[in-house]
C-alpha cells in the first residue's frame, strides 16, 4: 500500500507489543494443555468473580451501603462457586418488596423461602449459583407472599405482620 509522500507503512511500536502479547497467550495456552495431560493432574476453573457495592437510601434517609459477590478482599480463600446476587429492598407502609437479579436460570429452579425476618434465596444449576440470605427490615406474613420472576429479575411481595415465632415457609415463584 502506498502511503501518502510516497512512504511505505513500516511496524510500528504497537503491532510489536501485539504480536509478543499474542505470543505470551499461545504459551501459556499450550502450557496449561500439557498440565492437564500429566498423569494424575487435575485442572480446576474458577471464577468468575464478582464484587461490588450496592447504595440505597433507608427510611431515615441515610445511605445504605451493602457489599454483594462471591468473593470479598482481602480474602485470600476461592469462593465456593456461589454467586451473591444483587438486591434491592423496598420497605413501604404494608409491604417489602425484595428484588432479585438472577440471571441465567429458569423459574423451577429459584428456592425462596422466609425465615423469620430473613428471605432466603438459593438456585443451584448445573451452571449458576446463587445464594443470599437477606435481613428483612420487619416481620412479614410468609402465607401472603407473592413471588414472580422475569427477564432475570425476580420479585417477591411481603405483606409486614407483628412478630411471630415461625420455623418458616417456602414460597411459590411464578
Amino acid at each position: 500500500m502506498d502511503w501518502p509522500f510516497g512512504r511505505r507503512r513500516r511496524f510500528s511500536f504497537f503491532d510489536e507489543i501485539d504480536e509478543e502479547f499474542e505470543r505470551m497467550r499461545e504459551d501459556m495456552e499450550r502450557m496449561f494443555e500439557e498440565m492437564g495431560k500429566q498423569p494424575g493432574s487435575k485442572v480446576k476453573r474458577y471464577g468468575p468473580y464478582v464484587y461490588g457495592f450496592s447504595m440505597r437510601t433507608g427510611p431515615d434517609g441515610k445511605p445504605i451501603i451493602e457489599e454483594f459477590g462471591n468473593i470479598r478482599p482481602p480474602s485470600r480463600e476461592l469462593p465456593s462457586g456461589e454467586r451473591e446476587p444483587l438486591v434491592d429492598i423496598i420497605d413501604e407502609e404494608k409491604q417489602i418488596t425484595v428484588i432479585a437479579e438472577l440471571p441465567g436460570v429458569e423459574k423451577e429452579d429459584i428456592k425462596v423461602k422466609v425465615v423469620g425476618k430473613n428471605l432466603n434465596i438459593k438456585v443451584e444449576t448445573e451452571a449458576r449459583r446463587y445464594s443470599k440470605t437477606i435481613a428483612l427490615p420487619a416481620e412479614v406474613k410468609p402465607e401472603s407472599a407473592k413471588a414472580s420472576y422475569k427477564n432475570g429479575v425476580l420479585e417477591v411481595r411481603l405483606e409486614k405482620k407483628a412478630p411471630t415465632k415461625e420455623t418458616g415457609s417456602e414460597i411459590k415463584v411464578e
